[in-house]
């Protein structure tokens, strides 16, 4: 049977469209400093590598997830959760590389993603790669309780191929939605035992980027998810409550990926702000050294002291000497109440 989704298009969904297309917008506009994107495009990784499987059960740090994937040792994590984090890199891998190739998604695609994400964790009892044989059922973690009951093993292949079919074809869907829908949907069909929402997050994040959404590949929609656990999941559950109508998730949907690329924006604007402060400050005669320091609080936000001290490895007079010069030419600003205030800190004026 034919997949067709069923959605209207509502005030709240136009809404977060504008506010996606805005921050598209200037992203594509933006000279932003090719460091500082490579630098975000590495931490966004992390990001969605942490939340897309902390969302799972895992129950690293994002600290700890930084180190696994920058390849250092964590002691006492869980080797799973370990492996599933280093798994989704290696999933993400594939999707830059398919992405090069400019081939179109496939069931072949999906289930090599799965495989990818899955691959030797839990004594592999995901089934790495194949759609379930068997029923499978969502349960509520703390109660015990189905909360749903995906379609029959028997339904999947037919169903998997009839989403495939849909997002090959001239469909007239935003771009957007479809990423949304192509996630609603392969989470609705439950094709594998286990895996399921990291392929489907992966596989909408592969929706966007095919059609010249990957603003830079500087988002990460699952920090999104794990930070309004319950409405995500409310979102999800009221499409089966409503027939599988798909607009309250999208709606959902769409103000995430909204929210998140509008706090990408503000970065990104922060960033081109403090380049030029950087190049007023070269014009003005202000030297290498403290340039450093400016351009280490600028980096930050704001800094003390000890952490210029501690970053820079300074001395302590040379660099309060400096800070004073950048406060007196106008670069900084000091907040604190005096000079033996520990807590004293020097911050920007952009």
């Amino acid at each position: 049977m034919k997949f067709t989704p069923k959605f209207t298009i509502t005030n709240t969904i136009t809404a977060g469209l504008t506010k996606i297309e805005r921050a598209r917008g200037f992203l594509d506009a933006a000279k932003l400093s090719v460091d500082w994107i490579s630098e975000m495009q590495k931490r966004a990784l992390v990001l969605e590598a942490h939340h897309t499987t902390h969302i799972e059960g895992t129950h690293l740090t994002l600290e700890q997830s930084e180190k696994l994937l920058a390849g250092k040792k964590v002691p006492g994590a869980d080797p799973n959760d370990t492996r599933e984090l280093l798994n989704y890199r290696n999933a993400f891998d594939l999707v830059t590389e398919y992405l090069d190739s400019g081939e179109p998604i496939t069931e072949g695609l999906v289930r090599e993603i799965h495989k990818r994400l899955v691959k030797g964790v839990r004594g592999e009892k995901a089934d790495p790669g194949t759609y379930r044989k068997v029923q499978n059922y969502v349960v509520n973690s703390k109660t015990g309780q189905v909360v749903y009951t995906p379609p029959s093993p028997q339904d999947v292949p037919g169903m998997m191929a009839n989403l495939v079919t849909w997002l090959k074809s001239e469909h007239g869907v935003n771009p957007v939605l479809e990423s949304g829908i192509a996630q609603f949907q392969l989470v609705h069909i439950h094709p594998f035992i286990d895996g399921n929402g990291r392929t489907s997050r992966l596989l909408s994040t592969l929706c966007l980027y095919r059609k010249g959404y990957d603003f830079k590949r500087l988002f990460t929609i699952s920090e999104y998810y794990d930070r309004n656990r319950e409405p995500f999941y409310k979102a999800l559950q009221s499409v089966r409550k409503n027939d599988l109508d798909i607009t309250c998730w999208l709606e959902y949907f769409v103000e995430g990926l909204a929210t998140q690329m509008r706090e990408v924006q503000e970065l990104g604007q922060i960033v081109i702000k403090r380049d030029v402060v950087l190049v007023k400050a070269r014009k003005a005669g202000i030297k290498d050294r403290p340039l450093a320091l400016l351009s280490f609080i600028l980096k930050q936000g704001k800094g003390t002291l000890t952490e210029c001290e501690a970053t820079l490895k300074e001395n302590r007079r040379t660099l309060q000497r400096d800070l004073k010069m950048l406060v007196d030419t106008g670069f900084l600003r000091e907040v604190g109440s005096g000079p033996t205030d520990p807590t004293k800190f020097y911050e920007p004026l952009l």
